[in-house]
């Protein structure tokens, strides 16, 4: 773990923008005047999906994925012009709020500037050729970090974003050396000394799979070295096996609980349950019960929350990441007043500080939660098929108030009835 990296953190909340299709505009004015919408929602983090320009050759869908960059060092024009970038830098601040962008280090795209005039920078095929490690990006070539003139070119770069945002989302961080990250850090630092590190770490299998071809793949324990906070995706395939069936309820939780005894005392993780590259959590729980307890449950989980714009109105479409594809904000339903009454919770000192751990009540589909951080103790129940039941909390018996609606809820004999909905109280 990051030695500098403080553990309250957990306390913050993070908002996915994807510019392009944030608004019919798809610029960053517009993005701008959604803002004060955003920072009521309880924002801490604002993060722009990349913001550099798009290749045009190999090009994917009509307008070309974000993630296959022609220049580390400008912006697209498509979004607006620097000065507009900086303006919406500048308002988000005065939210009270901070600006991360994505930077995509593994690749670019094959008519990018470093091709055209550092072609010694890239990966080659056997045959000598441009192209990249992992089949289905098609649409770019990948870098080459034995180069470590590249080293010097990509930090350079971080270090004059550095001076107008205030961190970085990295995508898939695994695949990139971590002595460079290291570096980077400690680099960025000189300019920037409270950057914000996120890294896209990966899922277990494709972690292996990489291995298995000789590639460079990092595990979270690595990441976690240069990095602030991580995905959660070392559990993500646990979270959809119980979903489709294939993984027990007990299994999910006890490789969450896992996460409080491999890591470092101050570890943060990404939680989420829908981000651009998966499906929206309405689609995977379209029960609108079933979705508010499991908002809830990411909001209860140690880490910083995920919300994925249009999230808050239950979109089940993914932008497309190719094309224009814009949020529906009008889908008639509306989940920001959970988000609301889930922001204050969060920020509470003992969910930054104390130490979690969860229980699966498996004939329940039911998840209760206990904090404990000296004297405090924070506690969770929350029935991930909307399902009311007694189950234990190890409480003493009394009357409590919960958190998210004010509501009271009762401890009897070590039992609190659950009606279904997602329960979260002061112990």
């Amino acid at each position: 773990m990051a030695k500098s990296t403080e553990a309250a953190l957990r306390n913050q909340v993070i908002y996915s923008v994807y510019v392009r299709n944030h608004s019919e505009e798809g610029t960053f004015k517009a993005v701008e005047k959604d803002l004060e919408r955003i920072k009521g929602l309880g924002v801490d983090i604002i993060w722009l999906l990349p913001v550099h320009p798009i290749g045009l050759t190999a090009r994917k869908g009509g307008l070309g994925s974000p993630y296959a960059n022609q220049n580390y060092r400008e912006i697209n024009p498509e979004l607006g012009s620097l000065e507009d970038f900086r303006s919406l830098t500048e308002v988000i601040h005065g939210h009270g709020m901070k600006c991360i962008i994505d930077v995509v280090y593994n690749h670019t795209s094959p008519d990018s500037w470093l091709v055209e005039n550092h072609p010694d920078f890239f990966y080659r095929t056997p045959d000598g050729k441009l192209g990249n490690r992992v089949g289905d990006w098609g649409d770019i070539v990948d870098l080459d970090y034995n180069n470590k003139d590249l080293w010097d070119y990509q930090i350079e770069s971080l270090k004059r974003w550095a001076g107008m945002v205030d961190g970085f989302r990295c995508d898939v961080a695994p695949l990139l050396p971590l002595d460079f990250w290291l570096h980077a850090r400690e680099e960025v630092a000189k300019v920037n000394p409270g950057c914000l590190w996120l890294g896209e770490s990966i899922e277990p299998d494709f972690t292996m799979h990489l291995r298995t071809r000789g590639m460079v793949s990092l595990s979270d324990s690595e990441v976690l070295q240069a990095f602030d906070a991580c995905y959660d995706y070392d559990i993500y395939p646990y979270f959809m096996g119980y979903l489709n069936g294939s993984c027990t309820l007990g299994n999910y939780v006890e490789k969450i609980n896992a996460q409080e005894y491999i890591y470092p005392g101050n570890y943060v993780k990404l939680r989420f349950l829908e981000n651009h590259d998966r499906p929206r959590a309405k689609a995977l729980l379209p029960d609108e019960k079933n979705l508010i307890n499991w908002t809830a449950f990411m909001y209860f989980q140690k880490g910083m929350p995920l919300i994925y714009g249009g999230q808050e109105t239950g979109n089940e479409i993914c932008p497309d990441l190719f094309d224009k594809n814009t949020v529906n904000w009008n889908t008639g339903k509306d989940l920001s007043w959970l988000f609301k009454a889930l922001y204050p919770i969060k920020h509470q000192a003992v969910m930054a500080h104390g130490v979690c751990h969860l229980s699966a009540h498996e004939g329940d589909d039911i998840v209760t939660g206990l904090y404990t951080w000296g004297e405090q103790k924070l506690a969770g129940v929350f029935s991930l098929r909307g399902k009311p039941a007694d189950v234990e909390l190890g409480l003493q018996d009394g009357e409590y108030v919960n958190l998210i609606d004010g509501s009271t809820v009762t401890v009897a004999e070590g039992k609190v009835h659950c009606s279904g909905k997602p329960v979260i109280i002061e112990a």
